[in-house]
């Protein structure tokens, strides 16, 4: 965790409104021994069941070859020279934007039909250098792709989207000829300006929201945004359980209070030892915001105090379910699970005294020791969501 800035990474995206399935597909992985992030957005001809299954073998390929540093050129080639051809149209087709990030290095970036990618440094434009790759040799022959590079700043962002996005309007309204991506760019320079911490998924929404509203909410084809955004991390700590032995509590506390960031607890027995360690007070609500959980709990310079495992468990269970249509509540899980996804660095200070009532064999089978809790949190916010983790027992 001592990159020059984090690197949020996350996108929107929007059926074809007769579509139960988009056919856009964004994927992305964290490869930590390396020191990269590889982001793919790909868009599959049409829309629905085939435009989805040509965007995933698309995008699946591209993150995969990345990966593996085969050159650019080459990955392009071996997608175009691999995809199925649709039995009506008689031709296989999916674009793609490969996003290739090095920490503390260089992003390189490859398109292939897509509209191209917004580069910002602040609340300008950046213009990277961009150059044509043609390639040749069986199907992919005389295509024409596009690629650049270019080091990084604080402050960056990368906006990349499908045609859904450029040509919404198109036909009718005010945007004839689709909104185009000289408007969308105009747009996200707004946004930014009015907004300059905008989060890469507040602005990822904002940019298909409008695209929506374009189509008079009825979307005319899958419609689709990635932002990556260079900034400095936004950190939060999550603690629960008590220390194995009662001389750590004062030490405990200590932490949690000089922590700098937001700050979770939860479990009474936690938060109980933290209220004595640093004399203060804490004060019960009766929201049932949640009939599955007790409500929540206050105290000061704590941010949120919630029960423990129950609570962690469905964490657990949202964050493994959650996707762009989820909708939170303000239920203690929901909550939690809001300020994980707003967080970057994100670190979890686990007591490891037995709590005797969770090994109670009548309780429900869910009802897991917190250490194994945790660890899928911790899981689940490294692999699906990109964040950083950090596990210290105690």
């Amino acid at each position: 965790m001592d990159n020059r800035f984090y690197i949020e990474v996350n996108a929107e995206l929007k059926n074809h409104h007769e579509s139960r399935i988009c056919g856009d597909v964004f994927l992305s992985r964290r490869i930590n021994e390396e020191n990269r992030i590889v982001a793919v957005l790909s868009d599959g001809m049409g829309h629905g069941v085939k435009a989805n299954m040509l965007a995933t073998l698309t995008a699946t390929m591209a993150l995969n070859f990345t990966a593996e540093h085969k050159e650019m050129h080459r990955i392009a080639e071996i997608i175009m020279n691999t995809l199925p051809e649709c039995s009506e149209r008689k031709m296989s087709y999916s674009t793609f934007t490969i996003i290739d990030i090095e920490f503390d290095g260089k992003v390189r970036i490859l398109e292939y039909d897509n509209p191209q990618t917004i580069v910002l440094r602040g609340k300008k434009i950046f213009e990277p250098e961009w150059t044509c790759v043609m390639l040749e040799g069986g199907k992919s022959a005389g295509k024409e792709l596009k690629s650049c590079e270019f080091v990084p700043e604080k402050e960056d962002r990368i906006i990349f989207f499908s045609d859904g996005v450029a040509q919404s309007g198109l036909g009718g309204g005010k945007f004839l000829f689709g909104w185009g991506r000289d408007s969308v760019q105009q747009y996200v320079l707004e946004l930014v300006n009015h907004e300059p911490d905008i989060s890469a998924l507040q602005l990822a929404h904002k940019v298909v929201n409008m695209a929506h509203v374009n189509d008079g909410y009825l979307s005319k084809d899958d419609t689709s945004c990635g932002v990556i955004y260079f900034r400095e991390p936004r950190k939060m700590l999550v603690c629960t359980g008590p220390p194995f032995e009662e001389s750590n509590d004062s030490e405990f506390a200590r932490r949690v209070d000089q922590f700098d960031g937001k700050k979770i607890i939860c479990g009474a027995t936690t938060a109980d030892i933290i209220a004595r360690e640093l004399k203060r007070s804490i004060e019960d609500t009766f929201d049932f915001d949640d009939p599955d959980l007790p409500p929540i709990s206050l105290m000061q310079g704590v941010d949120l105090v919630t029960e423990g495992i129950l609570t962690l468990g469905k964490v657990t269970e949202i964050l493994k379910g959650f996707n762009s249509s989820t909708r939170l509540t303000k239920g203690p899980a929901d909550r939690i699970v809001k300020m994980l996804i707003e967080s970057d660095e994100i670190h979890f200070i686990i007591g490891t005294r037995i709590n005797i009532a969770h090994q109670d064999p009548s309780l429900p089978v869910e009802l897991e020791i917190r250490r194994t809790v945790v660890k899928r949190i911790a899981r689940l916010l490294e692999d699906k969501f990109l964040k950083e983790v950090a596990l210290t027992f105690i």
